[in-house]
């Protein structure tokens, strides 16, 4: 049997997740479907809302409701001279559970990769780098992913900010080939305390 139109454009959008297989979207577009009515407008009414109310903050790049600048970049309370580099908001998020970092972020959305074809223009290391000579950035904490790719950026970017800023890595208390969305709380404190210059 042949899938709606309307099923199949459902199916085909769960299947672009990461993760979701053909089946697996076959079967969350038909959990949809047997949503209570209720149930279904309030799974609209929420994918509506993240399309219309959410955007990145011009200034790290997590994401915000705010019209401006996100709640981590206006928060006075924290600390302004430190930023953490992260390849994606999602390990920003991973870092924000550990409750004990309370500097800024910059999110770089992605890492340099040569067989994916990303180059460092593809990335937001300018607005680092202004952040940085602007504010008076005193550490410069690198944290993408303890992976090939990330090594590479996390590299790339201490070069150019050599002289500019103290440069820090996290420590190896993460495995290499790990994703920081992944680990546990505990492991990612270990990291931040044996983060070192580079």
């Amino acid at each position: 049997m042949k899938e709606l139109n309307s099923i199949q454009a459902l199916i085909d959008s769960f299947s672009k997740l990461p993760g979701v297989g053909v089946k697996s979207a076959e079967r969350m577009a038909y959990a949809v479907l047997a949503f209570k009515q209720e149930d279904r407008d309030e799974f609209v009414k929420a994918m509506n809302d993240v399309s219309q109310k959410i955007h990145r903050c011009p200034t790290c790049g997590l994401y915000t409701e705010n019209p401006g600048e996100c709640e981590i970049c206006i928060d006075e309370g924290r600390d302004h001279k430190i930023i953490c580099v992260v390849s994606d908001v999602k390990d920003a998020l991973a870092i924000e559970k550990m409750n004990s970092f309370h500097g800024l972020y910059h999110v770089l959305g992605g890492v340099i990769s040569a067989t994916k074809g990303i180059g460092a223009e593809g990335l937001a290391i300018d607005g680092l780098l202004k952040r940085v000579k602007e504010n008076g950035i005193e550490e410069v904490i690198l944290a993408t992913n303890p992976t090939l790719d990330g090594e590479t950026t996390a590299l790339f970017v201490a070069k150019l900010l050599e002289g500019k800023a103290n440069v820090t890595r996290l420590g190896y208390g993460l495995p290499m080939g790990s994703s920081l969305d992944y680990a546990d709380s505990l492991t990612l404190s270990k990291a931040f305390e044996g983060r070192k210059k580079i």
